[in-house]
């Protein structure tokens, strides 16, 4: 038997042990980062993991700094298998928090000094340096926490700030240790092969913990609502997938070219820091920053990791990898309102819906986002009958650029429901309309073959003075593609699954739209 630790977590495992022993049921195309031990390089970094009873917090130190995070202050605790001696809250405030009490050689100043959100600050009670406690900044102060004459700040909370808000009298530091360094990634690696052996001393992180900005059980900020939304849409599936990987940050490109806008004053991006772009190429794609950097105008911060940083730091371009935001997006919309307001009720809201009908299908919801819904507690819902709703599934696959499109211009692509107008129907076509910008080019992709099949989807490509147009027909044709134009003017993108519903739509009245679960 040997020890290792997965997420931060210690194990005892078998010498024959994989991967997959310890993480039965992991998916298949998602890394996880393996750290061999490197105690000479972990030596040399700056960031240390406090492992607390209610969660985990992330200091970076100074280079001046670097002596008081040693084993004379903090026997037990850094990097030690031995069990520490209990450092525990001593007292809490709206402003700080404090851990002790320690035996240090502090002078303290006896005078009041000034702090930001999240500083670390060496001070002592009685002004006697054998009862000194690590305190915690929550909220920008003025004090006189006992410290020397510099201020004693000796660290800077940069990921983990709303467990800073949850720490009261009982919890405790249970462990240090040094975080990976860049230096270290020679030996360290990310994998999705679970037949990986491992080794005495390993560090295995399978997936990444983050808190969005705003969001704090004691209060909710809406400040960044929108923006936050769209994080929590791009991650909805718990997946982070690496479109661009720089010495800075790593880039997921799939919501790109969405319309986010600029909230708030532009902040640091520190390590761990996560943000959307508002402008530029690069718009609505989401960023994980690995090195500290100056804030922008051209992002908003979203989101903070908050454990599991090594796997942005290790993960390459093309890589997937598990990333868990909270809280979970609350979106309704595409549901029907009997599964909708179950899902309310389980979040703690109350769902005011605009029907009784239980099979109709929520198309609008207002509060819009979810940091919203859960800062007012509830909800209003607006439906639409089921017998307006069609469902088709999308041939991603053979016609991506065109499905991209689709989604794109009739809101599919940021809801689980969307609409388009019904232009006209004459004999077995209908013909549809969505607001397709004239800027946008609809290349020749997956044009169809002999006879097309009924019920088929269809786009009109930019052959035709129609491109953009969408029709279906609902019997089989070899003459004409569903949208009425010739074979090579018309992309094919899918299939209507319910083709009962088309007879009652009307002209001019928007069909609504959900994609079959796939």
């Amino acid at each position: 038997m040997f020890e290792i630790r997965l997420d931060g977590t210690r194990l005892e495992i078998d010498d024959s042990a994989t991967l997959g022993d310890i993480l039965p049921g992991h998916p298949s195309s998602c890394s996880v980062a393996v750290i061999p031990p490197a105690e000479a390089q972990a030596a040399l970094t700056r960031n240390i993991r406090l492992q607390t009873s209610a969660g985990e917090v992330v200091i970076e130190i100074p280079e001046e700094g670097a002596a008081i995070f040693s084993e004379e202050y903090f026997a037990g605790y850094l990097n030690s298998e031995s069990e520490p001696a209990e450092l525990s809250v001593k007292w809490t405030d709206r402003q700080s928090v404090a851990f002790g009490p320690f035996s240090s050689e502090i002078i303290p100043d006896r005078h009041q000094h000034r702090y930001a959100r999240g500083d670390v600050i060496l001070g002592c009670g009685g002004y006697d340096p054998r009862t000194s406690y690590l305190i915690f900044s929550r909220i920008p102060h003025i004090a006189d926490h006992g410290a020397q004459a510099d201020g004693g700040v000796v660290a800077h909370v940069v990921s983990g700030m709303a467990v800073l808000e949850e720490w009261t009298k009982g919890d405790q530091i249970l462990r240090m240790e040094r975080m990976m360094s860049r230096a270290d990634t020679s030996t360290a690696f990310t994998t999705t092969d679970m037949a990986t052996p491992l080794t005495e001393g390993m560090q295995i992180f399978s997936h990444v913990l983050a808190s969005a900005n705003g969001y704090r059980k004691e209060g909710i900020d809406t400040t960044r609502a929108a923006s936050v939304e769209h994080l929590l849409r791009t991650m909805g599936s718990e997946r982070m997938t690496v479109s661009l990987a720089s010495s800075t940050h790593i880039r997921d490109d799939r919501m790109k070219d969405s319309a986010v806008e600029f909230e708030g004053d532009p902040h640091s991006r520190f390590e761990g820091t996560i943000t959307t772009r508002v402008q530029g190429r690069n718009r609505g794609s989401v960023y994980i920053y690995t090195e500290d950097i100056p804030g922008s105008v051209n992002h908003t911060v979203v989101g903070q990791v908050e454990q599991g940083i090594e796997l942005p730091i290790l993960a390459g371009g093309g890589e997937t990898f598990i990333v868990k935001v909270e809280p979970k997006q609350l979106d309704l919309r595409g549901m029907e309102l009997a599964d909708a307001l179950k899902l309310a009720k389980e979040r703690g809201i109350i769902a005011e819906p605009d029907t009784e009908e239980m099979q109709s299908v929520v198309f609008e919801q207002k509060p819009a986002t979810t940091l919203e819904i859960l800062a007012e507690g509830k909800v209003a819902l607006t439906t639409v009958p089921l017998s307006q709703v069609i469902t088709i599934e999308l041939f991603e696959d053979e016609a991506p650029k065109t499905c991209h499109i689709f989604r794109s211009v009739t809101g599919l692509r940021w809801y689980d429901i969307g609409k388009m107008p019904l232009l006209m129907k004459f004999e077995d076509v209908y013909l549809f309309q969505p607001e397709v910008s004239k800027k946008t080019i609809i290349h020749r992709e997956n044009l169809p073959e002999g006879e097309v099949p009924a019920n088929i989807l269809a786009m009109t490509n930019d052959s035709r003075k129609t491109a953009g147009l969408v029709g279906v027909r609902t019997v089989p044709s070899a003459e004409f593609g569903p949208t009425s134009e010739p074979m090579e003017s018309t992309n094919i993108i899918g299939k209507i699954l319910d083709p009962e519903k088309l007879k009652g739509l009307r002209e001019g009245k928007p069909v609504y739209l959900r994609e079959a679960e796939r």
